[in-house]
């Protein structure tokens, strides 16, 4: 069997993604069961993150080591 195919129960955390919004609201639609997740505003926090508020009602942001994580 080619490992070009992924295994339906493979799962990707969402530290491996490519740190874009491309990337992230593709993700985040794939765990919302194909239900498209959108960007509702971006804002920044106190230390400086931007922050990008999504339509799944989370804030997600880029850590110091380039990989998304949520608030």
């Amino acid at each position: 069997m080619s490992h070009a195919f992924v295994k339906e129960d493979d799962e990707q955390w969402l530290h491996e993604i490519a740190p874009t919004m491309t990337a992230l609201i593709n993700y985040l639609t794939r765990q919302n069961n194909g239900v498209r997740v959108y960007e509702i505003k971006k804002s920044f926090s106190k230390d400086g993150k931007e922050l990008h508020h999504m339509s799944n009602g989370l804030q997600y942001y880029i850590d110091e080591k380039g990989q998304w994580n949520f608030i």
